[in-house]
Order: C-alpha cells, then sequence, then structure tokens
C-alpha cells in the first residue's frame, strides 16, 4: 500500500487539477457544473483522497480544456523517444468512495513523462468480482485494447463482445462502452487512448 500511495503521489494528479482550475478561475462549482460530478469527489480528488478512472479524468480534461495526457507528461520533458522499462509504469486506480468497492480496474501509464504525446497507451488490470461497478461512459476519441490475459467482456453501443488473450478491438468512444473481467482470475490488456479536444 505505501508502494502505491507513493506511484500516486508521484502522478500529482489532484494539484495538478487544482492549479488548471485556478488558473482558468474556475471554482469547484464550476467545474462540478461542467463535468456533472459532485463538488465534494472534486475536492477529494484535488486533495488525493480519490484517484479518478480514466473516464472521470477525460471529463475533468474537457472541462479545463486540456488534452487528457496533460497529467501523464512533464513540464520540461522533451525526449523524442521514451523507453519505460518492466516495474517502472506508474500505477493508478479508483479508491472506495464512501466505502463503497473500488472501480473494477487499475492503469499503468506506459508513456508517463513523455510530452505532446497525441495517444495515451496503458497497461490495464481488471479485476475480476467488482462487475457491478463497471459502468457505462461514453466520450470524444477512439480507443484500442490488446488482451494479455485473462477474460474481458467489452460492451459497445448495445453489442456484447467476449475478448481472449490474443483478441485486440478498436472501437469508437463516443459510444457509451464498458470494460469488465469475466471469471475469477485477474484479466490484463494493453490500451491505448486517443482523445480529440
Amino acid at each position: 500500500m505505501d508502494d502505491f500511495r507513493a506511484e500516486v503521489k508521484e502522478l500529482q494528479i489532484g494539484p495538478q487539477i487544482r492549479q488548471l482550475r485556478q488558473e482558468r478561475r474556475m471554482t469547484l462549482q464550476d467545474l462540478s457544473q461542467e463535468t456533472e460530478l459532485s463538488k465534494p469527489l472534486l475536492s477529494q480528488i484535488e486533495n488525493e483522497q480519490v484517484i479518478p478512472p480514466l473516464a472521470t479524468l477525460l471529463r475533468i480534461a474537457k472541462a479545463l480544456q486540456v488534452p487528457l495526457q496533460t497529467f501523464f507528461e512533464e513540464e520540461d520533458n522533451t525526449q523524442k523517444c521514451l523507453v519505460v522499462r518492466a516495474g517502472e509504469s506508474n500505477r493508478m486506480n479508483r479508491r472506495p468512495r464512501h466505502g463503497g468497492p473500488p472501480q473494477p480496474y487499475l492503469y499503468h501509464s506506459l508513456a508517463y513523462g513523455k510530452k505532446h504525446k497525441h495517444m495515451e497507451p496503458f497497461l490495464v488490470e481488471f479485476v475480476p468480482n467488482q462487475t457491478k461497478q463497471s459502468q457505462s461512459v461514453q466520450h470524444s476519441g477512439e480507443e484500442f485494447l490488446y488482451v494479455l490475459e485473462g477474460q474481458i467482456e467489452l460492451l459497445h453501443g448495445g453489442e456484447e463482445y467476449i475478448l481472449e488473450p490474443g483478441d485486440s478491438v478498436y472501437w469508437d468512444s463516443n459510444e457509451p462502452h464498458s470494460l469488465k473481467a469475466l471469471g475469477a482470475t485477474p484479466a490484463r490488456g494493453v490500451a491505448v487512448l486517443y482523445t480529440k479536444n
């Protein structure tokens, strides 16, 4: 747990959101109205008590008019090629809210630190037995997922797809979609997000 806290703190997503909001002279109420997220939740995110899942972070980024990758890059990093060694990716997941169960996945940024990127690659781990928390989301852009292990269910635009290791899927994120692990074993995959601003 200490390692997890250290990794989350290193990302500094909460303070980044607060700084961007203040630079735009937005109150928490303004951000709440733009994102349709509650003020208490936004406050918890800014204070690093809650780590937002990707869909929530996308809504915040859109409201602040910044690309998603803003939260995963370093200001002074001008590398043209970034290598992330095994074990060096930054991990995030959503903590339980109001004592509820956690989000059914956690994700590791595979390009943390690279500035001005147009895609955001993640190693995503889907936790079994958390399937009830898998809510449908939609946002601008496109997504790609390659399944490494386990079995994953994708619901997209009213269609259901069961994905096995070696399967890949590319979809339009504007359509409602959700992902969850099937069975009792964790599932893992490499996901790439492209978001239009």
